[in-house]
């Protein structure tokens, strides 16, 4: 067992009482701890491939190897930093280190490779593996607890663990998705077993979308960085300055905005998505085109083109969660966020809208029939199964009376864990077969590629619902669909 584990959960609970509840409620003052500095960053921000800054190879490691620390970990040390990543399942870190990743990925495999082969990565359950760093990343898990606050339990375990390596500088990067005050309490922990020891907490949120997490860590639109010393500053400007994006901004703030940053950023894309969603529903009834006015007004620059797609709603790993516990510590701090509770209350009906929408196609009842559906993860390019818009409208069909034949091509080990009592077919085409509707749920390359000819002789009945807008009514109906998109005009 590793001391991660060994931490007090009860001590985890209280600490994640006073962060989450509000009951820090003031700025940690390091002042007010001789042996932190309070010297401020010269420059709010700088750039990589700045003139004058210099990227250093750093041991760095890694406290978890789920999605963000496996990602985080193996892409630092293609840059050339020497990297251990540290996780408390050892049958994890024995598949890691052969390179047979939990998750999948795109690109992240060839990393992990290259990098173990040329001993910049390796993997331990040994916390004490982190003694010799001169960054430690904090990326474990932050779950929704059931009243939506994060779960803070796996932050102060790693913390409590580290704390017993702590022996000389190192900057501590928490790259989780916390709550704002978590950094201090963090740094609370640290110090409680060694007051003179020498380090920063630094906040240092991520921002990479599933699918795309290899590009999004490289060529990032920003970094944001919350920390206090000039001494840790420099130590961020070296862990990022090998980024081959040439320019990218590195913006140093304080730990606190930083740590909002992040929940700010995910619920106000989750907006967009629930806006355009229910725009599609007013395109859809007045005879407008939801493609035509995504890019009438995602041409405006103070909007933007990004996350105005129509669909089944969002969901994934950091939306759901993220808008919880935004409305969770807005109501702790007495400041509560009634357009994030109107954006998830939007995005829960949105599922329930499709079901129905589904149910029309098929002349207003699904009870036995046979329903095929195209995609079940949240998105395509991941194997993430979590909070995906498939699952609730599934559950509405089936409790209707439907039948669910479903593909997807890299989700189906996590939707069988999630809905074992649907059929699963190794193929789209085995989906459709005989079945009374095909449903596109997933917007799979693969799918676009379809063979429309041969779909539509395997189905029993012509019939596509398009969740996606992958293709043209034109082009359906030249094939002999019934057809029904997103937002377009019938």
């Amino acid at each position: 067992m590793s001391d991660i584990d060994e931490f007090s959960t009860s001590t985890a609970a209280s600490r994640n009482d006073l962060v989450l509840r509000g009951n820090l409620t003031g700025p940690f003052h390091p002042a007010q701890n001789s042996a932190v500095s309070t010297d401020e960053p010269a420059e709010r921000v700088a750039f990589v491939g700045q003139a004058g800054l210099a990227a250093s190879s750093k041991n760095v490691a890694v406290i978890g190897t789920g999605y963000v620390g496996l990602v985080s970990g193996s892409c630092l040390s293609d840059l050339g930093h020497r990297v251990v990543c540290i996780d408390a399942d050892p049958r994890k870190v024995a598949e890691l280190s052969s390179a047979r990743l939990p998750i999948y990925e795109p690109g992240l495999e060839a990393i992990v490779s290259r990098a173990t082969a040329s001993g910049h990565l390796r993997f331990t359950s040994d916390t004490y593996a982190a003694r010799d760093t001169d960054i430690v990343i904090l990326a474990v898990g932050t779950p929704s607890l059931d009243d939506g606050r994060a779960d803070l339990s796996q932050i102060f375990a790693a913390a409590s663990a580290l704390r017993l390596t702590v022996d000389r500088f190192v900057t501590v990067v928490i790259k989780s998705t916390v709550p704002v005050g978590t950094g201090d309490e963090v740094e609370r922990i640290l110090r409680a077993s060694n007051p003179n020891a020498s380090f920063e907490v630094v906040s240092n949120p991520e921002f990479l979308r599933e699918g795309s997490a290899v590009d999004d860590f490289f060529r990032p639109d920003r970094i944001v960085v919350g920390c206090s010393t000039d001494r840790a500053r420099q130590a961020m400007l070296q862990l990022y300055g090998n980024l081959p994006n040439s320019g990218t901004p590195i913006f140093f703030t304080t730990r606190r905005s930083s740590e909002l940053v992040k929940y700010a950023a995910n619920a106000f894309l989750a907006m967009k998505v629930a806006f355009i969603n229910e725009m599609a529903d007013l395109s859809e009834a007045t005879g407008a085109d939801i493609d035509d006015l995504a890019l009438g007004i995602g041409l405006d620059k103070r909007i933007g083109a990004s996350f105005l797609r129509a669909g089944p709603g969002y969901g994934g790993s950091c939306f759901p969660k993220d808008t919880a516990a935004l409305q969770a510590m807005g109501m702790a701090h007495g400041a509560p966020g009634l357009l994030v509770q109107a954006t998830v209350n939007a995005n829960q009906q949105r599922k329930l809208r499709m079901a129905r929408k589904i149910t029309s196609a098929c002349g207003g009842k699904v009870a036995g029939r046979r329903i095929a559906v195209l995609g079940l993860t949240f998105k395509a390019s991941t194997d993430d199964m979590r909070d995906a818009p498939s699952i609730d409208i599934l559950r509405h069909l089936q409790k209707a009376g439907a039948t669910i034949s479903a593909f997807d091509p890299e989700g189906m080990n996590a939707a069988r864990l999630l809905m074992p009592d649907i059929n699963y077919a190794v193929s789209a085409m085995e989906a459709a077969t005989g079945a009374d509707a095909v449903v596109i749920m997933t917007e799979w390359d693969e799918f676009r590629r379809i063979d429309l000819a041969r779909l539509h002789a395997v189905v029993a009945k012509p019939v596509v619902v398009d969740l996606r807008n992958l293709f043209s009514r034109q082009v359906m109906e030249s094939y002999g669909f019934t057809y029904s998109s997103v937002g377009r005009p019938a």
